[in-house]
């Protein structure tokens, strides 16, 4: 197992070292000077020279470049644009919030689909499976503004069953107080689309030969789906979870934007819309380097679900 993930690791780096010339082209060349974004419009052009100087943009580009990839390997992304807070504290400030909603989700959101989806095999076929789909495909076509609107009016403003918006300072007071309701939600979002998937993944596999044998042999069909037709279903299972991971962290930006989380989401509009280039492009990378990491885990979760998967 070791010599695979050093391995892995060492095949990182090319990957690595790919993302940081893409991200260091992107916003030195496409994003245009951010001296000017500074500045403002108003500004003479011994302010911009001034400021162009500070951020270290009127070296070479090779320095810069160097500059960039000493702040990738140190994690040393210099201070926010907006606010002057360090931004590897504006990121670890924002993380928690973040992992508080997006944990207890992923585990339920999995949990609940593959609850769902192995009941939904038993009934394969049925009128209930049918039923099911349609419902499914109804809640995937609405649009997650409107489970906000209505879940907070609904169950926040009207009934008072969660707060409206807020977030505190304790983890246990957030997690019981202020989260239930984004997690609702986005279980009321996510969950219709993961039983599809998951619907699938479990018929692909109780439609193959090893299930037919075990079932020929007399074993319950509760024992066949459970423990044969699970196991061999866990693992693109485990490879929807930990590829959509990364995703997550930055895609729950609704949610925390409209009940006050301050996560990375949140942090990832606010960036953009104050172009706070130093932010954008830590989150970048951050997240890059999440999705190898995640991909790496994967890969050994394969193992330990499956031996017979080998490892290349």
């Amino acid at each position: 197992m070791l010599p695979f993930v050093l391995r892995r690791l060492w095949q990182m780096l090319p990957t690595m070292l790919g993302v940081v010339l893409l991200v260091f082209v992107l916003f030195h060349w496409v994003g245009g000077d951010p001296a000017y974004v500074l500045a403002g419009k108003m500004s003479s052009a011994e302010a911009i020279a001034s400021i162009r100087r500070q951020l270290g943009v009127d070296e070479p580009w090779y320095v810069q470049l160097l500059i960039f990839a000493k702040q990738v390997a140190t994690f040393d992304f210099g201070q926010s644009w907006a606010t002057g807070e360090d931004v590897g504290h504006v990121i670890a400030s924002r993380l928690g919030p973040s992992l508080t909603v997006l944990v207890p989700l992923t585990i339920l959101e999995t949990l609940i689909g593959v609850a769902l989806a192995l009941a939904i095999a038993f009934v394969r076929g049925s009128l209930t499976d049918r039923a099911v789909m349609v419902a499914c495909t109804a809640a995937m076509s609405v649009s997650i503004l409107v489970y906000i609107i209505v879940f907070q009016y609904g169950l926040a403003y009207r009934l008072g069953l969660f707060p409206v918006q807020g977030w505190g300072d304790g983890v246990a007071e957030n997690l019981l107080r202020y989260a239930p309701l984004p997690i609702l939600i986005g279980l009321a979002v996510s969950v219709a689309p993961t039983l599809r998937l998951y619907r699938s993944f479990v018929l692909d596999e109780a439609n193959q030969d090893y299930v037919r044998t075990a079932r020929a042999k007399g074993l319950p069909e509760r024992r066949v789906m459970w423990v044969h037709v699970l196991r061999n279903a866990a693992i693109p299972i485990i490879t929807h979870v930990m590829a959509s991971l990364p995703a997550l962290l930055v895609g729950a930006f609704l949610l925390e934007r409209f009940f006050g989380i301050p996560g990375i989401g949140r942090e990832v509009i606010l960036a953009v819309e104050r172009s706070d280039f130093p932010v954008i492009k830590a989150i970048t990378v951050y997240v890059a380097a999440a999705t190898m990491v995640f991909n790496l885990l994967t890969d050994v979760l394969y193992r330990l679900v499956d031996p017979r998967v080998q490892r290349a």
